[in-house]
């Protein structure tokens, strides 16, 4: 089972995106270049058919960068709703923020959480507004847990 501390979630919303942006650039001068190249010879299709594919290809890239920005904004807005019941927990069980671990990055009816300085599991159980929760003692089968900090 993985738990996660404050600090991850906050800090690993973001995703590396570098590889998409220098593929999107490649798309986009090969577009112009081959663009350029049909302008100078009109009889030569080739250069516009290659320009159509380099068009096509900047336009999937941004298709999927799109696709990443929205997933992207969603796991931002699950995260602010679970760091403020994690520093609440903290503060009813008088522990550190970081001693808190959960078993989601999302605030979700049935998650694990764990005070990992007094070992002990609960099980979250959520009203139907998300505004107030009960944790009941919960007991984990398999106790090596992987802690993502």
């Amino acid at each position: 089972m993985t738990f996660y501390t404050i600090n991850y979630i906050q800090n690993n919303q973001n995703s590396d995106r570098t590889i998409l942006y220098v593929l999107m650039l490649i798309a986009a001068g090969a577009m112009i270049i081959f663009t350029f190249l049909y302008l100078k010879d009109r009889f030569a299709t080739r250069y516009r058919d290659l320009g159509i594919i380099a068009l096509l290809f900047l336009l999937l890239f941004a298709g999927s960068q799109y696709e990443k920005y929205t997933q992207i904004n969603s796991q931002k807005s699950q995260a602010t709703q679970i760091i403020p019941f994690i520093k609440s927990v903290a503060r009813d069980n008088n522990v550190a923020e970081n001693d808190v671990l959960v078993n989601s990055t999302s605030l979700q009816n049935g998650m694990i959480v764990r005070i990992d300085s007094k070992n002990i599991d609960y099980q979250l159980n959520l009203n139907a507004d998300n505004n107030t929760y009960t944790l009941n003692r919960a007991h984990v089968i398999d106790h090596k847990v992987d802690v993502r900090k």
